[in-house]
C-alpha cells in the first residue's frame, strides 16, 4: 500500500494582489520584482517538482480531491460566512479578515484546498492508502469559524476531522501542529471538546502575538485536551526533536488517538522569511519519523498530514521531500544542498541546554 500525496495545480492558482511580504503596495511600500503574499505558489510547486524530479513521486498514490460541499463547510463555517465568501469571491474577490486577501474565484479554490484534506483523512482512516500528505493552499490553521486570518480562509483540518467524525470514520482525533505560527483557529474550534486533542509546536510571540501561551488548556470538556509549546526564537533542530519526545509523543500515548494528524509547516526552517528558528530538512524528516513510529504503535500507522506555512522557495522543496521519503519509506533521496551551512548554524550546546531546560518545565506543566 502506497502513502498518498493529494494536489491540484488550481489551487496553485490562488493569489491575494499585489504585497510587498504582508504589506499592501502603495504609498511608501515599492513593489518587489515579483510581488505577492509570502504565501505564494512556488513553494508548493516546487516541493511537487522536485519530487517528479527525482522520481519520488512514482513511489506515491498521487491524487486529486472534489472541494468541499457546503454541508461539509458548514460543519465548522456558519454558513452565513460561506454565503459572504462565495458572494464576495463572485464579484472580483476581496477580505474577509486579517492578511486574507483573495482574488475572484478564491471561495472554490479555498474548498478544494479543504477537499484535499478532507479526502486524504478519509482514505487514510478507510485503508486505501498507508498514509497521506495533502499539498493544501490557501492554509488553513490560523482560521476561527467566522474569521480568517495569516493566508487562512478556511480551516482545512478541522473541516476534514469533522467530516471524518460524521461519516464515523474515527472517534479520537490527535493534531500536532509543527508550523512555525500558533494553529490559533485549529485549537479555537476544538478548545472545549475531548475528543481532538490540539498540540500547537511553535516560535513564542510569532503570530498571532496575543495566543498560544501555555496556561491555554482546553476549557470544560476540553481542559487538558489543548496544549501549546512556544518555544523562543532560535531553537533549532536538537530543541525541537526534544520537544517531541518530551511532549509530543507522551501527550499521543496519554490520548491514545485512532489517527494522528499533522498540521505540517515549514516556516521553522533556517531560511523563511516569517520564522526565526534554525530547523532543518533533516529536521522535518526526524520529526516525521517520531510521529510515524508513535501512529503505528499507537493507532495502526494511521497518519495524515496536511500543509499549512512555509515561506522559502529554495528550502521548503528540500524539507518536503524529507518529509515525503519518511512517510513513504522511499529509499530516493533530494540531499539537502544546504546541509552543512544550517547545522553550523545551530545553537551551541549551552544554548541547547537551555532550550532542554524549558522543554523540562513544560513536561512538569503538562504531566505533573
Amino acid at each position: 500500500m502506497k502513502t498518498g500525496f493529494y494536489f491540484d495545480e488550481k489551487t496553485f492558482w490562488h493569489g491575494g494582489g499585489n504585497f510587498a511580504l504582508t504589506l499592501p503596495v502603495g504609498g511608501l511600500v515599492q513593489p518587489l520584482v515579483a510581488g505577492g503574499l509570502p504565501e505564494a505558489p512556488e513553494t508548493k510547486r516546487r516541493f511537487k517538482n522536485l519530487m517528479d524530479v527525482t522520481g519520488l513521486s512514482n513511489a506515491l498514490a498521487l491524487s486529486t480531491a472534489p472541494m468541499c460541499s457546503v454541508e461539509e463547510l458548514s460543519l465548522v463555517h456558519p454558513l452565513d460566512f460561506l454565503q459572504k465568501f462565495k458572494a464576495l469571491s463572485d464579484d472580483n474577490g476581496g477580505n474577509l479578515g486579517l492578511r486574507t486577501p483573495f482574488l475572484k474565484g478564491g471561495y472554490e479554490l479555498a474548498a478544494l484546498s479543504a477537499g484535499l484534506s478532507r479526502t486524504a483523512l478519509a482514505d487514510v482512516l478507510t485503508g486505501k492508502v498507508k498514509n497521506a500528505y495533502a499539498l493544501s493552499r490557501p492554509p488553513g490553521h490560523h482560521c476561527l469559524p467566522e474569521w480568517p486570518n495569516g493566508f487562512c480562509l478556511l480551516n482545512n483540518l478541522a473541516i476534514a476531522i469533522e467530516a471524518a467524525r460524521t461519516a464515523g470514520l474515527a472517534k479520537r482525533f490527535a493534531v500536532i501542529d509543527w508550523d512555525v505560527h500558533h494553529g490559533n483557529g485549529t485549537e479555537h474550534i476544538f478548545y472545549e471538546r475531548d475528543d481532538v486533542l490540539t498540540i500547537s509546536l511553535h516560535e513564542e510571540n510569532n503570530y498571532p502575538t496575543d495566543t498560544g501561551f501555555i496556561a491555554d488548556k482546553g476549557r470544560g470538556a476540553g481542559l487538558g485536551h489543548n496544549m501549546n509549546i512556544p518555544l523562543p526564537a532560535g531553537a533549532g533542530h536538537l530543541s525541537y526533536l526534544e520537544a517531541m519526545e518530551k511532549l509530543v509523543v507522551p501527550a499521543f500515548e496519554r490520548f491514545k488517538p485512532d489517527v494522528i494528524i499533522v498540521a505540517c509547516g515549514y516556516d521553522a526552517g533556517t531560511y523563511d522569511p516569517l520564522g526565526h528558528q534554525l530547523c532543518t530538512a533533516e529536521t522535518f524528516r526526524l520529526m516525521t519519523r517520531q510521529v510515524r513510529e508513535a501512529a503505528e504503535r499507537l493507532c495502526g500507522g494511521r497518519l495524515m498530514m496536511s500543509h499549512e506555512g512555509g515561506y522559502s522557495e529554495a528550502y521548503v522543496p528540500f524539507c518536503g521531500h524529507a518529509v515525503m521519503e519518511e512517510m513513504s519509506g522511499s529509499q530516493i533521496t533530494a540531499p539537502d544542498p544546504m546541509a552543512e551551512v544550517v547545522a553550523a548554524r545551530q545553537p551551541n550546546p549551552r544554548v541547547v541546554q537551555f532550550f532542554s531546560g524549558l522543554i523540562d518545565e513544560m513536561a512538569v506543566e503538562f504531566f505533573g
